[in-house]
């Protein structure tokens, strides 16, 4: 690493990929940054570099002292083991030690007390329950829409939501099930919306009759403020859509048509008019955030309307190593392959992946943020 980039790193202060240490004594807490950083996003540690920036510097016994702690402690405080690397740097004519942490490939880590750390903004935190969920369902092949909801019972399910469902994607399937040849609880085993008697997220999400009596926090919220910002005071109207994955839709749809302009085509009493954005634009990004957001995550999808633009907020950041390029290339990695697969035949859904690439066909003006600090992917239409 060149000297020049770490007077950068140290010009921009902390943040969520780089820490200033002005020594280490002390193996617990630095276990502890250690595992932040390898259950982020990975970092730089530099130490001899005091809290408000400034190069303090190490001599030769501290330097030698450190990188054996540092040695030490990523073997034995750190579980699973990681391995940064470490480098002795010569700034302002002062040496300090650069240690670069991956991130990690064995996500979740933990200290040698058992506590898994995160980094929030400059800051580690104790990670959530639902930060470790999803951690350790990334690492073992996990889905969360695979997961059983225990409480569920196959009442739950909406049995005519499924026939016409079948009757559009498998019509064979349906002619089987109203002769008696087939059993309805066989067909959804097989799709895997139901398991041991119990509906699965996606089979709850996609036919359950009242989805948030399992998962409450699941919903659209929209609102259309007053203004250019969420910290105004009023808004001209809100609205919270429940139900299944279909109703969240055209609940979202609804609100978005009545929420933005119309613009007549042409002059006359008659006269045809169209939204002031294409209305395949928020279908293709209301149907990506219901498929494809993060339900490890508690919380709802959110549709902001803004004097200036319009928000599609999803929880959770581009999954694995989805980025935003990769998306708009139509580059696709499916967290939710039973919504995926099943969704397109209750979503107007290709499962193709091509949908962000659409959008950008219909609008090049329109942004995507992956916000991976606030664990969000952020679509931005500009009116």
């Amino acid at each position: 690493m060149q000297a020049l980039e770490i007077l950068d790193r140290i010009h921009n202060g902390e943040d969520s990929t780089t820490q200033f240490k002005q020594d280490v004594t002390d193996a617990n807490r630095l276990a502890e940054e250690l595992v932040s950083f390898s259950n982020a996003e990975g970092g730089l540690l530099l130490i001899g570099i005091g809290d408000d920036g400034s190069v303090t510097g190490l001599d030769e016994a501290q330097i030698s002292r450190i990188n054996q702690l540092l040695s030490n402690t990523a073997n034995e405080n750190v579980k699973p083991p990681v391995y940064p690397l470490t480098e002795v740097l010569g700034i302002q004519g002062k040496r300090i030690i650069a240690v670069s942490v991956r991130k990690g490939e064995s996500r979740p880590y933990q200290t040698s007390k058992g506590v898994y750390f995160t980094k929030s903004g400059s800051d580690k935190r104790k990670m959530s329950p639902e930060e470790l969920r999803r951690l350790f369902a990334e690492s073992t092949r996990l889905f969360a829409d695979e997961e059983v909801l225990y409480k569920s019972q196959l009442g739950d399910i909406n049995t005519e939501a499924v026939y016409a469902f079948l009757e559009q994607d498998n019509p064979t399937i349906a002619d089987e099930l109203r002769q008696g040849d087939l059993q309805l609880v066989t067909v959804l085993e097989n799709l895997e919306l139901v398991k041991q008697g119990h509906l699965t997220l996606a089979g709850n999400l996609l036919f359950g009759k009242v989805p948030q009596k399992y998962t409450p926090s699941f919903y659209i919220d929209c609102v259309h403020f007053n203004g250019d910002d969420v910290g105004v005071e009023d808004f001209i109207a809100k609205g919270r859509v429940k139900g299944s994955l279909k109703a969240q839709y055209d609940g979202a749809m609804h609100f978005i048509r009545n929420n933005l302009r119309r613009i007549r085509l042409d002059e006359g009493f008659n006269a045809q008019t169209r939204l002031e954005i294409d209305e395949r634009i928020f279908s293709e990004l209301l149907v990506n955030a219901l498929v494809h957001r993060d339900y490890y995550i508690q919380s709802s999808i959110k549709v902001f309307i803004f004097d200036d633009r319009v928000e599609i907020i999803s929880p959770g950041k581009l999954v694995n190593s989805l980025t935003v390029d990769k998306i708009k290339a139509g580059l696709a990695i499916h967290r939710n392959p039973i919504l995926n697969s099943v969704g397109t035949g209750v979503l107007p859904y290709s499962g193709y992946g091509s949908g962000i690439k659409r959008v950008i066909k219909l609008n090049r003006a329109v942004m995507f943020v992956d916000d991976r600090n606030k664990e969000e992917f952020r679509c931005v239409i500009p009116r």
